[in-house]
């Protein structure tokens, strides 16, 4: 086992420092520029700007104008060189290091992804189990009915239909941010305001998500159903409830451990376009403001983040296979 994980993390550097040349070069090609927008804004107001002091703009943020290729691979390097020693660099919209940054709106977009996905598999392996348990029953065809909603919805356009509803025409919920302002809060009293903002975009991840887990969980538990072992388990006598919860779920578990490799990023990424919607203080909101602005530290920080983040879910989803299906043996 423990030779196992050291070459799956042998690998996994190799990974990372191919997708650290793919996001640092990625991101250098973007066609938005931090300076030039700060330079237009600068002469929106007035001001006059001149070359030079454009140049000296490029030069306190670690950029050249119209680099050449050298010079872009020479800033990849310095780059890397900092990301080895866990240094993200520091923001240009933020003005603090890209880490802190991160550190600070991570938690947000943790607890609300944390409760989604809790609920989300509640809900949808259960009703998987029971759509396939029942096939061409009405349960499995409400099931059917909530899997193509959960599937074909965008996210802004069904956020924004809860908020109008919930929020703006009954009154029930707040329709933005994670924390009434107006009031001084502390305790238990402050995490039920947060419970009470984050209710409606927690409920549209739930609905928008537990589609594409339902469909897998029935389809897999399908197949297994119509193993030779689940005959002969019947054929033996067992309870049904024993046949489909102890020897078929346990099978259909390991298609749901590979989608759980995404599942690790998926917490800490934060769901931009619902935290855009609802106007939440996420990881997601901050990174598409900072992408906006041409934000490069805080992107290619951001990014690796995430990468590594992906490199270690799938590694933990490999290591839960042997837990799942004892037939696999990793050496």
């Amino acid at each position: 086992m423990l030779k196992y994980i050291i070459k799956r993390l042998g690998y996994a550097l190799v990974v990372l420092l191919g997708v650290s040349l793919i996001i640092y070069f990625l991101t250098r090609l973007m066609p938005i520029d931090f300076v030039r927008d700060k330079v237009s804004a600068v002469q929106t107001s007035g001001a006059e700007v001149t070359t030079e002091m454009v140049e000296v703009m490029y030069a306190s943020y670690g950029l050249v104008e119209n680099a050449t290729p050298m010079q872009i691979l020479e800033g990849y390097l310095n780059w890397l060189s900092d990301l080895c020693r866990l240094d993200l660099g520091t923001s240009f919209k933020y003005g603090i290091p890209v880490a802190e940054k991160i550190a600070m709106h991570m938690g947000t977009s943790f607890l609300v992804a944390l409760i989604a996905t809790i609920f989300e598999f509640l809900i949808a392996i259960p009703l998987g189990i029971t759509a396939a348990t029942h096939q061409y029953s009405v349960r499995d065809y409400v099931v059917t009915v909530l899997v193509m909603i959960g599937i074909s919805l965008p996210s802004f356009f069904f956020g924004n239909m809860l908020k109008s509803w919930l929020s703006l025409n009954l009154g029930w919920f707040p329709s933005s941010g994670l924390v009434d302002t107006t009031q001084s809060l502390t305790g238990v009293s402050l995490l039920l305001d947060y419970l009470h903002h984050a209710f409606i975009p927690i409920l549209t991840i739930v609905i928008l998500s537990i589609g594409a887990r339902m469909r897998m969980t029935r389809t897999n538990m399908l197949e297994v159903l119509n193993s030779d072992y689940i005959r002969t388990a019947r054929a033996k006598g067992l309870k049904e409830s024993v046949v489909i919860y102890k020897h078929a779920f346990r099978n259909t578990l390991i298609p749901l451990v590979t989608s759980m490799a995404g599942l690790l990023p998926t917490l800490f990424s934060g769901a931009i376009i619902t935290e855009q919607v609802f106007d939440l203080p996420g990881i997601g909101n901050i990174a598409l403001q900072a992408m906006n602005a041409g934000d490069i530290p805080f992107i290619m920080g951001y990014n690796m983040f995430l990468a590594a983040l992906s490199v270690l879910g799938v590694l933990l989803a490999d290591l839960m296979y042997a837990i799942v299906d004892p037939r696999v043996k990793l050496e």
